[in-house]
């Protein structure tokens, strides 16, 4: 099983064997950073540790696989643990996750900084050199809009801490137009420097399509709310275009062998682009390398040898369940027909009136190689997928000409015949859209990212972008109401979307944060 990243016990500046004399004017158990990042293997060992942050619990390693509310109106946390939390959109500006989320940011903002700094030192390949300034400098802008998307506007650090002191703590957030506009910057001269997809080996690493899918993101938060800076649906458009334009990506002719891939740890980077991965079962020397996808976000199991373990922490609603089309392979893919009960595990296919009782199953452990009793697992996570991006070029080109476009009708039809199991690239009046107007496009367009891209957390952040999020969460929650059952499934649903505010769309500062650094305001409603 070949992995670009294991864990790395980043202490990055107390290294090597004790000094050989108490007055030794350069002591060998201690490395400053231009003495570290001297050679290939050293600089690639700080670049993995930038790489590692993503894996992190607070990240894709953990709690944003349904512990967040950042499935929206697809989707909610039932897990008791989260009652009284971000998880449960129930916020205060002391809740921890929410402070973790920030400081391992922060954290892997300082390591890219740290290498970003002293890489000039190293005496390595310039290729190479260049190469890894391009992954850092990528990484750290995607860490500063995983920030700016939570808060608004963020103290923007781009050198690493010095001596702490009171002083040195009290920095200004910048405005999160100034983040983005940094976040652009660095990501078009990170495109520059990092490796053509076809020199990659896998969707864990970066390549010119990553930075290109994920600058179309980025653009179209901007074209949306807060900012309605509107002509970067151009510069969307662009970016994925260059995406479509290289001819490397297509779609996976099956829907559901993509998940498959990121189970069994198959890279396929003409689908997935860029990915999250993870190594081990949280047992042994890289214990720390696992994360906890199909865990959180799997179907409930107790310690099945067959079907593993998993909390099924993250559960869809009946609107997503009925969001699907008569022939929608998707679906049942997307949220588990059933669940597990007894001990050994037994398959019981859920009743049609028991829809919010089903799980998130496109990380189904049944299909997980090696040990599935570990409370952790070796799944890959999606973060950019070329459906994605078939569907950013869609919206942006339908915004940007102010009527669906043949391109723009192709992109998101492709993505709609693959759901249905049909030939990507043959047109099917079944299941094609023709013959809308801008304003019933972005409807359907708005539908059809729920239905691909449901349950890989980007749902909430594409509502808040299109200004519909309070709308849609109470809406759910007066389904929910209308349903009358008492059920404890029922009762946590009602919960979690009763909870929702307008002042949700952002989260609070951590509390903790206010009190180190006086220059921060905390954002409105909190």
């Amino acid at each position: 099983m070949k992995r670009y990243f294991k864990v790395i016990i980043m202490g990055l500046l107390m290294l090597g064997a004790s000094c050989n004399s108490f007055l030794d004017m350069h002591p060998e158990d201690f490395l400053t950073p231009n003495q570290y990042f001297e050679t290939a293997e050293q600089v690639n060992y700080a670049l993995n540790g930038v790489y590692t942050t993503l894996g992190a619990t607070a990240l894709y390693g953990g709690h944003i696989l349904g512990r967040y509310g950042l499935d929206a109106d697809l989707g909610f946390s039932r897990w008791g643990n989260d009652i009284a939390s971000v998880g449960d959109y129930n916020v205060v500006p002391t809740d921890v996750r929410i402070l973790n989320y920030w400081e391992t940011l922060y954290a892997g903002i300082n390591r890219a900084n740290l290498l970003l700094e002293n890489i000039g030192e190293a005496n390595i390949d310039e290729h190479l050199k260049s190469t890894i300034i391009g992954e850092a400098l990528f990484l750290r802008a995607y860490f500063y809009f995983m920030l700016t998307i939570r808060f608004g506007d963020v103290p923007l650090i781009l050198h690493t801490a010095q001596a702490p002191s009171a002083e040195a703590l009290q920095i200004p957030a910048a405005k999160s137009k100034e983040i983005y506009d940094k976040v652009l910057l660095d990501m078009e001269e990170a495109s520059l420097l990092v490796r053509d997809v076809t020199d990659i080996a896998g969707g864990g690493r970066i390549s010119k399509s990553t930075v290109w899918g994920i600058m179309a993101r980025v653009c179209l938060y901007m074209a949306g709310n807060p900012l309605n800076e509107t002509s970067k649906y151009e510069d969307a458009r662009k970016w994925a275009k260059m995406v479509i334009d290289e001819e490397h990506h297509e779609l996976n002719p099956s829907f559901q062998q993509v998940f498959m891939n990121y189970i069994r740890d198959i890279y396929d980077t003409t689908e997935s682009i860029w990915e999250v991965e993870f190594w081990g079962d949280g047992v042994g020397l890289y214990g720390g390398a696992s994360g906890l996808v199909g865990i959180h976000n799997g179907i409930a199991t107790t310690d099945d040898p067959e079907y593993g373990w998993s909390r099924g922490i993250l559960c869809t609603t009946d609107f997503f369940y009925r969001l699907f089309e008569t022939g929608d392979l998707r679906r049942d893919w997307t949220i588990a027909p059933y669940g597990f009960s007894g001990t050994p595990a037994t398959i019981n296919y859920w009743a049609t009136n028991r829809i919010y009782d089903r799980y998130c199953g496109k990380f189904r452990r049944e299909h997980q190689l090696g040990p599935k009793e570990h409370p952790y697992t070796s799944i890959n996570y999606p973060i950019l997928r070329f459906a994605d991006v078939l569907l950013m070029f869609a919206e942006a080109d339908v915004q940007v000409n102010g009527s669906p476009t043949p391109e723009a009708y192709e992109a998101i039809n492709q993505v709609r015949r693959r759901g249905h199991g049909l030939a990507i690239h043959v047109e099917n009046p079944t299941v094609d859209l023709q013959g809308l107007d801008a304003f019933s496009f972005m409807d359907e367009l708005k539908d059809e990212r729920a239905r691909e891209l449901g349950f890989e957390a980007l749902r909430k952040d594409d509502i808040i972008r299109w200004g519909e999020f309070l709308p849609r969460m109470k809406f759910v929650h007066q389904h929910v109401a209308g349903d009358g059952g008492t059920r404890n499934v029922l009762v946590r649903a009602k919960e979690y979307y009763d909870n929702a505010a307008a002042r949700d769309v952002l989260w609070p500062i951590p509390n903790s944060e206010l009190i180190l650094n006086k220059e921060l305001v905390q954002n409105p409603g909190w």
